[in-house]
């Protein structure tokens, strides 16, 4: 482990690649929340929520590939500005250290045009990651209940916070401790349940189309 410890803490020397990331200092159903000011440009940006196994990577690809965008996920770009798998984070920095990498990924991303991220479960636990992601984009909440959560990753080795005896305990844990957090952010807020990926991308973008045609048009100068 010395090694992989002395990887995550030395640059490396790609071009474009770093490992240390800098430390940056409700409602059921479809809703939609009080309208939002928003840096200007960001507009086009749509930012997904939610646990883990709410399908924001799945359904996150499919939405930007209809509407044109770029999608990211933050996890995949903490392991490639890393070079190891987040379990490797969790195992050398612990949860804590994790945490900053993603606020640091999330800070980086959201400054970004024209794109749909998929963020990790646990980014809305940082204060400053929430506002950013209120002001820079449109933001959805990806809810499924625990137990629909356990079963799509229940298999899933990569995800260090589920690896308890009692996994669907711990998704339980995290529903309630973080439900409120997703609400807090979201502009819209849509239960998965059991719908196929293609019917959730299509209301999706339905729902995200009406709410972008009601927001007001910001003018160079940045006044509404």
């Amino acid at each position: 482990m010395a090694g992989i410890r002395e990887f995550l803490e030395t640059p490396a020397a790609t071009p474009g690649f770093f490992v240390c990331l800098p430390t940056p200092v409700k409602y059921p159903g479809w809703a939609t929340m009080p309208p939002k000011a928003m840096d200007m440009g960001k507009q086009d940006n749509i930012f997904l929520v939610g646990l883990m196994g709410a399908g924001k990577t799945t359904v996150g690809r499919q939405l930007a590939k209809q509407l044109g965008k770029t999608f990211i996920d933050s996890d995949h770009e903490i392991e490639v500005r890393t070079g190891v798998r987040i379990p490797v984070i969790f195992e050398i920095e612990g949860e804590a250290g994790f945490r900053k990498r993603e606020e640091s990924i999330i800070e980086l991303l959201t400054a970004k045009s024209n794109i749909v991220l998929g963020t990790g479960g646990g980014a809305v636990l940082s204060a400053a990651s929430r506002e950013l992601l209120r002001l820079r984009g449109m933001v959805v909440y990806l809810r499924g209940s625990p137990e629909q959560l356990y079963e799509r990753t229940r298999h899933d080795k990569n995800r260090p916070l589920l690896q308890t005896e009692d996994p669907l305990a711990k998704l339980k844990a995290l529903y309630l401790q973080r439900d409120p957090l997703y609400r807090e952010v979201a502009d819209l807020v849509v239960d998965t349940g059991r719908q196929s990926v293609a019917s959730l991308t299509r209301q999706l973008r339905d729902k995200l189309d009406l709410m972008l045609s009601t927001l007001p048009e910001v003018a160079p100068d940045g006044r509404a």
